[in-house]
């Protein structure tokens, strides 16, 4: 039987040699199988082969067959197919195998399944007017004959992809879209220690001058700097110097984004009102933060900004809170540098010579009057402000499903659809297995980003890290328990953003990890063997989830963009659904970040328990912020769990 099989397979990968006056065999459109019932091998060469036999073809028919006149693939493709040495890649490849399955009667996609890379996008589609760039980005979302379509259909798909799974489609996303394209900020890489690819300095570019109006974003100057490095220490110091008096320590992630939200109000003020920003034209050695103690400037920035939208939103009460911090009596940082004044300026339309003198012969009464006025501000602009974002919009059709976990579920089962043959491609292999661990992580455990993000690893037989060692990190830990046997997750109280909550009562949050559709073998082999792939020899950051390291980069730790960007991308490439790919897990999905899967918990518990009490367990938070922030509880939804308790009495009457 074995003998057999082998000389089956070697007549369908072997050329018959036609002798002299031979004449090649008429092509039949449609061949007869020598039998209708087969055991479907996993792979593609091995299934390439069966059906070839069946249909009692050589490789050498089957292109006379299937290729058409004037078409340039050649048949000793077709053989290094059957031999095993390739696979189909390109567009043009792929739309062979698609005669085939048609020739055999075989299902759609029947052999781009069984490629050893399913999840790779196909070479050779051709996009007229797009970079290299943008074709690798919308690669995996055009279909293999987009070559083939029409001009028409062409630009139709290339605008939904565009439109859909590039951008997002909600009204706030293409507002985002757009105001990404005028750049306006000044940077502090001295202190974040991050540079902005394409900023520059005055050093690295003679033509960026202090005294001239500015475009886009540039790095602050050093007396900037030193003063925004001051407030960073004043509000992050274990102690504060003597003499200084603050309420509340910043945290890292406040941290960076009080320097961002600074950074863009000091780039609107700096920007050219002559250039799109539209900016206030202030001279960039004249920004300093005692601009921020008069009114007039603060009042120039939120009415930019509602002019710059349309409207005010929330955002603008925040920075309008920040101002008050600033100046507050005794512990405003502000209010305690009285020195700041003598670095200002007049300006026209925002300072003039008398506010500044008034605020040097008075530092404490311009500070209450700022105090006071932002105070005002806030409540005008809160009792206007309009959401300008619906944070359930990219879910709707998960959380509108009976079970939205099960319905977020299906996004890492279609993960699993295109893992590829690990031991020809490793790190595509690696990559798979961290975008299945990413949604079956975040359902399991409800965590924010910045916890998720920032959860180390423990591998099996290491001892774990300690829970005071982690208190000091601020960071949990994936790690194996040997008492329970099984992955467990430990993240100490002060880790997380709201750890003075009801819920913690200052104990850490355990939990074991189900060893459910495998889950536990999955991390097993992330842990001891993708993982390793993924850093290709970088420094180790201890982290469990790392990037893909790559020649031009030695840096695995994710940042909070670094981050949302992968979970979006898994989204986009896996979840939202695609007509004319068929790829994607659900319909009517739109990308969004890991934020939202905190959303689906929390509604998901809602629809089963009608308990917010309960829906705050799951993400670690407290049933008044699940009712303002999380669960999507509709009144349709209370009605229809209500009704199935009643209706159980007219069942059982």
């Amino acid at each position: 039987m074995r003998s057999n099989s082998r000389r089956a397979s070697r007549d369908a990968t072997q050329s018959p040699l036609l002798k002299r006056g031979r004449k090649p065999l008429p092509i039949v459109e449609k061949p007869v199988p020598t039998s209708t019932e087969w055991i479907d091998p996993p792979g593609f060469r091995e299934s390439l082969i069966l059906h070839m036999g069946r249909h009692a073809e050589s490789y050498y028919q089957l292109h006379r067959s299937v290729i058409k006149p004037g078409e340039k693939l050649d048949r000793a493709t077709l053989k290094s197919w059957a031999d095993g040495r390739r696979t189909p890649q390109s567009a043009a490849s792929l739309e062979i195998l698609t005669r085939i399955e048609c020739r055999y009667d075989l299902p759609s996609g029947y052999f781009r399944s069984k490629l050893p890379h399913p999840a790779r996008a196909p070479s050779g589609i051709n996009i007229k007017g797009v970079t290299k760039a943008e074709q690798r980005r919308l690669a995996w979302h055009l279909p293999d004959d987009f070559n083939a379509r029409s001009l028409k259909q062409q630009a139709e798909i290339l605008e939904w992809v565009r439109e859909v799974v590039i951008s997002g489609a909600t009204e706030y996303r293409r507002f985002q879209a757009q105001a990404m394209k005028l750049r306006y900020a000044i940077r502090f890489p001295a202190i974040t220690g991050k540079r902005i690819r394409g900023v520059q300095t005055s050093e690295e570019a003679p033509g960026i001058d202090d005294d001239m109006d500015h475009e886009g974003v540039v790095d602050a100057p050093a007396r900037l700097v030193s003063e925004m490095a001051d407030l960073v220490r004043f509000k992050t110091s274990t102690l504060t110097d003597i003499g200084f008096q603050r309420n509340g320590v910043w945290g890292e992630e406040t941290t960076s984004q009080k320097i961002e939200h600074f950074g863009l109000m000091f780039g609107a003020l700096a920007a050219s009102p002559r250039g799109a920003v539209e900016g206030c034209g202030v001279p960039l050695r004249n920004i300093t933060f005692a601009m921020l103690v008069f009114p007039r400037v603060w009042d120039w920035y939120v009415q930019w900004r509602e002019r710059r939208r349309g409207f005010f939103t929330r955002w603008e009460c925040d920075m309008l809170r920040n101002a008050m911090a600033l100046v507050r009596a005794d512990t405003g940082w502000l209010r305690q540098h009285p020195e700041l004044a003598d670095r200002l300026v007049p300006m026209e339309g925002l300072i003039s010579t008398d506010d500044i003198g008034a605020a040097r012969a008075d530092w404490r009464q311009a500070c209450d009057i700022l105090h006071a006025h932002a105070s005002a501000r806030v409540r005008e602009v809160e009792r206007v402000a309009r959401i300008h974002r619906d944070p359930f919009e990219p879910i709707l059709p998960i959380l509108e499903a009976p079970s939205p976990v099960a319905e977020y579920l299906k996004i890492a089962e279609e993960i699993l659809k295109f893992r590829p043959d690990g031991r020809r491609y490793p790190r595509a292999a690696a990559e798979v297995v961290r975008s299945y661990l990413l949604i079956r992580l975040g359902l399991h455990l409800g965590l924010r980003q910045k916890n998720l993000r920032q959860m180390m690893v423990c591998p099996r037989g290491h001892l774990p890290r300690s829970e005071r060692q982690l208190e000091t990190m601020k960071r949990g830990e994936i790690r194996w328990s040997e008492r329970d046997q099984g992955w467990e997750v430990l993240v100490p109280a002060v880790s997380f953003k709201n750890a003075h909550s009801s819920f913690f009562a200052g104990k850490p949050f355990r939990l074991l990890l189900p060893d459910l559709g495998g889950l536990h073998d999955h991390i097993d082999a992330y842990v001891e063997k993708h993982r390793a792939i993924l850093l290709n020899g970088a420094d180790d950051p201890g982290t469990f989830f790392v990037k893909t390291v790559k020649t031009n980069s030695r840096d695995a730790s994710y940042d909070q963009n670094t981050f949302y960007e992968a979970w979006r991308l898994v989204v986009q490439r896996y979840g939202v659904f695609n007509p004319y790919t068929g790829r994607g897990a659900i319909k009517g999905l739109l990308p969004h970040g890991p934020h939202n899967v905190r959303d689906v918990l929390a509604t998901h518990i809602l629809k089963q328990t009608g308990s917010f009490e309960q829906a705050s367990y799951a993400i670690q938070d407290t049933p008044d912020m699940v009712a303002k922030h999380y669960g999507r509880f509709l009144p349709q939804d209370k009605a229809a769990m209500a009704a199935r308790i009643l209706n159980q009495v007219w069942e059982a009457a």
